[in-house]
C-alpha cells in the first residue's frame, strides 16, 4: 500500500490533534507491534502504549482517552476514537487503490430489456437474466450470476463469482463478497410413505436490505414460501449459512463458519461469534451476545452473553469451564470417599 501524507494532512481530515512534526511524511501503514519508518500506526488501547517510546513509527493516530504522558520519537495525532480515524483514512486509500468501474466487458450475457445505468460496471463473463433491475454505479465483478427478475440496488458490489437466484431483491450499499449464493433452494425435504425423502419446493425469495455485507463464500437460502430476510446494515463473515425463511434484524454481526438453521429469527444489535449454531424455528432478543461455538438448542428468551452447548449463561459456563478440568480429580476422590464408607 503505497501512499505519501504529512502529519498536516492526516489531522485534516481525521479531525485531529498534532503532538509533534507536523511535516513528517508516512508512505506505508503496519500494526504498533511491526512499525518500521515511514509508517503510519494507531493505538485504540492502553495495553499498546509500551510500545510508543522505541517506536519506529513517523505517526501514531491514538485515542484522546488513553493515559500517555511519556516521550516518543513518533508523532502522535490525537483523536476521540483511533480505530474509527484509521478506518476513515484507509477507506480514502481503498478508493484510491481500488477506484470504481465503468463500462461493459466483453464476453458477457445481458438479456434483452435488461437496462444498465451508464456510470455501472459489467465484468465479462456475467450473465444477467431477463428482468433484472440494476442500480445506479452498480460494480458487477466477472463471472457473476443474476437470475430472472433479480434487483440489484445502487452503489452495490457484486465481487467475482457471485450468484443470485431468481427474484432475488438486494438493497443499496451492499457489499457481496466472491462466491457468495443468495437464493438457493432452502434445505426442505419429507419423506413419504416408503421413507423416500421428496422434496418441499422452495418458492420465496432472499430480500438483503440496504448497507449488508456479506462475505466470501456464505450462503443465504430462499425461504420455502415468504422470504429469507437480512436486515439494514448487518456484516456477515466468510463461509456463513443461513437457511430458509430466517430474518436477521439490523446492525448484527455474524462472525465465520456461523450456521442458522431454518425459520430461525435474529434480533437487531446481536453479535454471533465464530462457529455459533442455532437450531431451527428459534429466536434470539436484541443486543445477544454469543460466544463462539455456543449452540443455540431453544429461544433464548432475555437478552445477554451467552456461550457454550447448550449455550448458558456466559459467567455461569466460565464458571463451569474452570470446574470442567478438575472432574477427573474429583471423581476420585468421590471414588475413594465411597470406598471408605
Amino acid at each position: 500500500m503505497k501512499m505519501s501524507f504529512s502529519a498536516q494532512q492526516i489531522a485534516a481530515v481525521v479531525n485531529g490533534e498534532i503532538r509533534g512534526n507536523q511535516n513528517v511524511m508516512v508512505s506505508d501503514v503496519a500494526s504498533i507491534e511491526n512499525a518500521h519508518e515511514e509508517t503510519l500506526c494507531y493505538i485504540n488501547e492502553e495495553k499498546y502504549l509500551h510500545f510508543l517510546p522505541q517506536t519506529k513509527a513517523a505517526i501514531v493516530l491514538m485515542s484522546k482517552s488513553l493515559p500517555f504522558s511519556g516521550q516518543t520519537p513518533a508523532t502522535l495525532i490525537l483523536v476521540d476514537n483511533a480505530r474509527a480515524a484509521v478506518a476513515t483514512l484507509l477507506q480514502m486509500v481503498s478508493e484510491v487503490m481500488n477506484p470504481r468501474k465503468k463500462g461493459i466487458e466483453q464476453p458477457c450475457f445481458i438479456a434483452e430489456g435488461v437496462e444498465v445505468p451508464d456510470d455501472a460496471y459489467i465484468g465479462a463473463y456475467t450473465y444477467i437474466a431477463k428482468g433484472v433491475r440494476l442500480g445506479k454505479g452498480a460494480q458487477i465483478y466477472p463471472h457473476t450470476y443474476l437470475g430472472e427478475n433479480v434487483r440489484i440496488g445502487d452503489n452495490c458490489t457484486l465481487y467475482d463469482g457471485v450468484k443470485i437466484y431468481y427474484n432475488c431483491i438486494i438493497g443499496n450499499d451492499c457489499i457481496l463478497h466472491a462466491g457468495a449464493v443468495i437464493g438457493a433452494d432452502g434445505f426442505g425435504f419429507e419423506p413419504d410413505e416408503n421413507g423416500v425423502n421428496k422434496k418441499i419446493p422452495q418458492i420465496g425469495n432472499v430480500v438483503i436490505e440496504d448497507d449488508v455485507e456479506i462475505g466470501a463464500n456464505t450462503t443465504i437460502d430462499r425461504s420455502m414460501m415468504g422470504t429469507t430476510r437480512i436486515g439494514r446494515n448487518v456484516k456477515i463473515d466468510n463461509l456463513v449459512q443461513i437457511g430458509h425463511n430466517c430474518e436477521v434484524g439490523e446492525s448484527t454481526f455474524i462472525c465465520a463458519q456461523v450456521g442458522l438453521a431454518g425459520c430461525t429469527i435474529v434480533g437487531k444489535h446481536c453479535i454471533l461469534a465464530g462457529q455459533v449454531g442455532l437450531a431451527g424455528h428459534l429466536s434470539i432478543p436484541d443486543g445477544t451476545i454469543l460466544g463462539a461455538q455456543s449452540g443455540v438448542p431453544n429461544t433464548i428468551k432475555k437478552p445477554g452473553m451467552y456461550m457454550g452447548t447448550p449455550a448458558i449463561d456466559a459467567a455461569v459456563w466460565r464458571r463451569a469451564a474452570v470446574a470442567f478440568k478438575s472432574l477427573p480429580e474429583m471423581l476420585r476422590t468421590i471414588n475413594e470417599i465411597s470406598r471408605n464408607q
